[in-house]
Formats: C-alpha cells, sequence, structure tokens
C-alpha cells in the first residue's frame, strides 16, 4: 500500500513549449496579407496578427488592428472586404458589430479581422487572451 501512494505522489509534469520564433510576413496566405495592407492603407494602427494554427482549431490567424473612431473603423472594415471581393474572390463568412462600430469582426475562415476602436480593444485585450499563439512579424511600413 505505501508504494502505490508513493508512485501516486510522484507525478511526472509535462511541460509544452510553443516555438517563440515569429511567423515571417512573407509566409502568410495573400487573403491575410491583403486584409493587414489594406488596414494599414486607412491608418488603421497598432495591427497585430495571431498565429492561433498549433492551438486552435476554428480558424488559422487572428489579425486585430485599431482605429480613432467609429467611422474609421467602418472604413478599414470596408477597404478589407472590397480589396479581398474584388482582388481574390473572397467573401467574408461572417460580419457582426459594423454598425455600432467598436469591435468590428470579419470571419473569412482561414482567418478573422477585428477593428477595434482603442476602449474596446484594451477592455478585451485579445493578445492577452491569445498570448500562447506565436505573432507574426510584420513589415515596418505596416
Amino acid at each position: 500500500m505505501e508504494e502505490l501512494q508513493e508512485k501516486s505522489l510522484n507525478r511526472e509534469t509535462v511541460s509544452i513549449e510553443l516555438s517563440a520564433k515569429p511567423v515571417p510576413f512573407e509566409e502568410l496566405d495573400p487573403p491575410v496579407r491583403l486584409a493587414i495592407e489594406c488596414a494599414a492603407e486607412k491608418k488603421a494602427f497598432g495591427i497585430a496578427a495571431l498565429d492561433l494554427r498549433e492551438i486552435a482549431s476554428f480558424t488559422e490567424f487572428f489579425v486585430i488592428a485599431s482605429t480613432a473612431n467609429q467611422r474609421q473603423a467602418q472604413a478599414v472594415a470596408d477597404e478589407i472586404g472590397d480589396k479581398l471581393r474584388s482582388q481574390l474572390g473572397t467573401r467574408p463568412i461572417r460580419t457582426e458589430g459594423y454598425s455600432a462600430a467598436e469591435w468590428i469582426l470579419l470571419d473569412y475562415g482561414d482567418f478573422v479581422f477585428h477593428v477595434f476602436n482603442g476602449e474596446a480593444r484594451e477592455f478585451y485585450d485579445l493578445e492577452r487572451l491569445w498570448r500562447d499563439a506565436r505573432k507574426v512579424a510584420l513589415p515596418e511600413s505596416i
């Protein structure tokens, strides 16, 4: 009996090590790259991309961007939608939050683009929530 108790107290610990090396921007699929470029073109700021492939099954990437106001958030969402549709024939599966424009979510299946106003981004803090995701190294021009 003592031997059994001793074994149950000596558990092995398993640690999962996620790669901290950022994903190069060039390795992203064309729709994700184009969406990021569109947001930058419309002066979105604080753009971040997270690689969720190793930790989630519902999408591959999150892209997060901030805007100064409701009008700019809608302009960013419109630009992404227009360019992806006209250049790549891609449409979002779902768009949410467009009217209020505090947090606009554009779900393209393989990636989800989040357009936030500053307060909403700070409140929801997706980067902290998904801190185990690898970051994407964005070009300095973005």
